[in-house]
C-alpha cells in the first residue's frame, strides 16, 4: 500500500501559479519528471504509487497512459506560459516509476517528443528512463535512443537470488549485464541501482552484489539502504516474524564496504547514495532536486516544484486521467513553502552533495557548529577552510545528525 498523500491547500482547477513563482524563474533550471505507475508485480518493500493492474474503468490503463501524459504536458506548458514561468528549455528529463519500460517504447518516445516540442532541451540535456532488466529489449533501447533518451537506469537491487526473493524482485540476475551491454553498445549512459540491508542479507552477500555491479562497468551506481516503510508487505512480514531486519550497525558496515569497493574501482561519491565515474556521468536530474531547482511532475501522484510552490497529483490513474480529459488540473493539493521551510530544505539537501554546501548559506548558529562538526570528524576540515561544508565518510553515515547541528538555532 502506498502512503497517504500529504495535505495542503486546494489546488486551482486552472493550475495557475502565483506571480512570485514566475518572477524569479529565469534564475532556476526546469526539469521534467514523468511518473509511470505500472509494474508487472508490486515488490514487497515498495511504497511508491504503483499498480499491477492493466486497465481501470473508462478505458484508463497502461496502454492509454501516454495519451494522458501528453495531455498533462500540454496543460503544464500552458500553465507555465500563463504564470510567467515559461521560456526555459528542459535541463533534464526523467521517466520513473513503477516500471516505465512496462509501456511500449514508442509510448515513452512519444511522450518525450511532446515534452521537447513544448519546452525544448538544453544543449547536453540528460534524458533518463528507469528500466527493469526483464522488461526491455535491445530494440526498445534503440527506439529510446533514437527518440532522444541519453541514459538508462536499471533496477538491479541485488545479484543474490535469495535477497531478490526477499524483496519480491522478479527479474533474472543474468539479464542485468546483458541489458547494460546493450545500452552501452547503443551509446547510452548506464546506471544500476542497488539496495543494501534486505532482511537477512549478510555482509558477504552485499559484497557479492557490489562487486557484480562494478563488474558490469556502468557509468553510475546508486546504493540505497533499505527503509522498511509502514503499510508495505515487507513491514507486515517483519511484524509477523517472517523476516528479521538488518540492524543499524550492519547497515553502516554495508555502506562503508560499498564505498570502499566503489572507490577502489574508480567510482566517486557525489551524493550520499550515489557514485559515478566522473562529473559527466553524475545524474543531472537528481542534482537538480538536491539543488532546489524547478521541476514539473507528470503522472498519477507525481510531485512538482516551481518557485517555492509545491503540488502533487491525484494518486489513482482513473481520477487523474478523468481530470485531464475534462481539461482541468489533476493536482490534489499544493503548498507555498515559507522562508523557513525553504531554508531547511536548502541545508538538508545541499549537505548531501560532495561539491559541498557553501558556508555562507548557513545562519550564524550553523556556521558556529561547523567547528565542532569538524573536530568530531563529520565534515572535512580542508573543505571548511575553503568555505564549504562537505561530509566525511563518518559524516555520511550520520548525515541526519550533521544537518540537525547545521540547522540549530
Amino acid at each position: 500500500m502506498s502512503p497517504a498523500q500529504p495535505t495542503g491547500d486546494p489546488a486551482p482547477a486552472d493550475g495557475l501559479l502565483p506571480a512570485s513563482a514566475g518572477a524569479t524563474a529565469a534564475e532556476r533550471s526546469l526539469s521534467l519528471y514523468v511518473h509511470v505507475p505500472y509494474c508487472t508485480v508490486r515488490c514487497g518493500y515498495c511504497d511508491f504509487n504503483t499498480y499491477a493492474a492493466e486497465e481501470f474503468a473508462d478505458g484508463v490503463g497502461r496502454l492509454t497512459y501516454a495519451d494522458d501524459a501528453v495531455r498533462e504536458l500540454r496543460f503544464s506548458a500552458s500553465v507555465l506560459e500563463r504564470s510567467g514561468a515559461a521560456g526555459r528549455p528542459l535541463h533534464s528529463v526523467f521517466f520513473g516509476g513503477g516500471t516505465p519500460t512496462r509501456l511500449p517504447a514508442e509510448d515513452l518516445a512519444r511522450t518525450l517528443r511532446t515534452g521537447v516540442e513544448l519546452f525544448g532541451l538544453e544543449e547536453g540535456a540528460e534524458v533518463t528512463t528507469e528500466a527493469n532488466p526483464d522488461s526491455v529489449t535491445r530494440e526498445d533501447l534503440e527506439t529510446l535512443r533514437d527518440a532522444g533518451f541519453t541514459r538508462v537506469s536499471f533496477g538491479m537491487q541485488s545479484a543474490v537470488p535469495r535477497v531478490l526473493e526477499v524483496l519480491d524482485r522478479t527479474h533474472t540476475p543474468a539479464n542485468v549485464p546483458k541489458v547494460v551491454d546493450w545500452a552501452k553498445e547503443l551509446g547510452l549512459q548506464t546506471s544500476v541501482d542497488l539496495i543494501c540491508g534486505a532482511p537477512g542479507e549478510t555482509l558477504e552477500e552485499w559484497e557479492t552484489s557490489v562487486r557484480a555491479a562494478i563488474g558490469y562497468a556502468p557509468d553510475h551506481i546508486s546504493a540505497y539502504s533499505l527503509i522498511v516503510e509502514p503499510g508495505t508487505k515487507l513491514a507486515a512480514q517483519i511484524a509477523r516474524g517472517e523476516h528479521v531486519p538488518v540492524d543499524d550497525d550492519t547497515q553502516a558496515d554495508m555502506y562503508q564496504l560499498g564505498d570502499e569497493l566503489l572507490s577502489e574501482a574508480g567510482y566517486r561519491w557525489y551524493e550520499i547514495s550515489n557514485w559515478s565515474t566522473g562529473r559527466a556521468t553524475r545524474s543531472r536530474h537528481n542534482l537538480a532536486y538536491w539543488r532546489n531547482q524547478d521541476w514539473w511532475g507528470i503522472g498519477p501522484g507525481a510531485h512538482s516544484h516551481v518557485g517555492g510552490v509545491r503540488w502533487w497529483n491525484l494518486k489513482h490513474p482513473l481520477p487523474y486521467a478523468n481530470r485531464l480529459r475534462d481539461g482541468v488540473s489533476p493536482a490534489a493539493a499544493r503548498e507555498h513553502l515559507d522562508a523557513e521551510t525553504r531554508y531547511t530544505e536548502e541545508i538538508m539537501l545541499g549537505a548531501r552533495i560532495a561539491d559541498g554546501l557553501p558556508l555562507e548559506r548557513l545562519r550564524a548558529p550553523g556556521r558556529e557548529a561547523t567547528g565542532f562538526l569538524a573536530r568530531q570528524g563529520l565534515i572535512e576540515e580542508r573543505a571548511l577552510r575553503e568555505g564549504l561544508v562537505r561530509l566525511t565518510l563518518r559524516g555520511r553515515l550520520l548525515g541526519d545528525a550533521v544537518v540537525r547541528e547545521l540547522l540549530a538555532d
